[in-house]
């Protein structure tokens, strides 16, 4: 009798862990979007850098505007084809999340898809996958905020910047409205961001300060 209870725990088990298999296959594929998404993105960023970018473009023998344009079309097309990928396994297997495929595989269609014009459309996915310890609730979170600057609203957790242009023709980059700004910093806790909105804006050289939703209408 003790030998049957024994032989059915241990089948029990088995069948749990073989419904948590990583797919590896899958898993290693993912692997490698998250480096082709960041394929040329770090140089872009220094390009972006007005203190940067002239000794950037000049190692390649091309103004900074010809540079910043040549990598993006570059990046661009690994974008279209990592989106074509991410869908058909988000079809597949839906949000290819920690359980299918292991951290830091998780965060790959996200990566993606926060890269794309498909944000509002995935936008219910990625915060289904967040609920269920599928991916680190903090990038739905960005997400989320990315997608409600997209739509002109206030953001919720203050980590989207944008700039506006000055009647001097420089640009400034401020931190896009949040809304109840007052109390962001503990909705960021909560949503697992480590610094506050203060911190976070100064890792971008921006001062932050409350702008206001209608501040930003009057400047469009």
């Amino acid at each position: 009798m003790k030998r049957a209870i024994l032989a059915i725990l241990v089948f029990i088990s088995l069948a749990a862990c073989g419904q948590h298999k990583i797919n590896i296959a899958l898993k290693k594929q993912l692997d490698s979007v998250i480096v082709l998404d960041q394929k040329y993105r770090d140089t872009l960023s220094l390009l972006m850098d007005p203190k940067k970018s002239d000794s950037v473009a000049k190692n390649l023998s091309l103004t900074a505007q010809q540079a910043t344009g040549h990598y993006w079309a570059l990046q661009n097309r690994l974008d279209s084809l990592d989106l074509i990928f991410v869908e058909g396994v988000i079809k597949k297997y839906g949000y290819p999340g920690k359980t299918l495929v292991d951290s830091p595989a998780n965060e790959a269609a996200w990566y993606v898809i926060q890269h794309t014009g498909k944000i509002h459309q995935y936008i219910d996915v990625i915060k289904k996958a967040a609920d269920n310890n599928e991916l680190p609730f903090h990038l739905y979170a960005m997400m989320l905020d990315r997608d409600l600057m997209d739509e002109g609203k206030e953001q919720v957790y203050g980590t989207q910047a944008a700039y506006r242009t000055l009647k001097n023709g420089h640009t400034e980059w401020f931190v896009w409205p949040i809304k109840d700004a007052s109390t962001v910093n503990e909705r960021r806790k909560k949503a697992g961001f480590d610094l506050t909105v203060e911190q976070n804006a100064t890792r971008f050289d921006i001062t932050y300060k409350v702008v206001e939703l209608n501040e930003i209408k009057k400047i469009k």
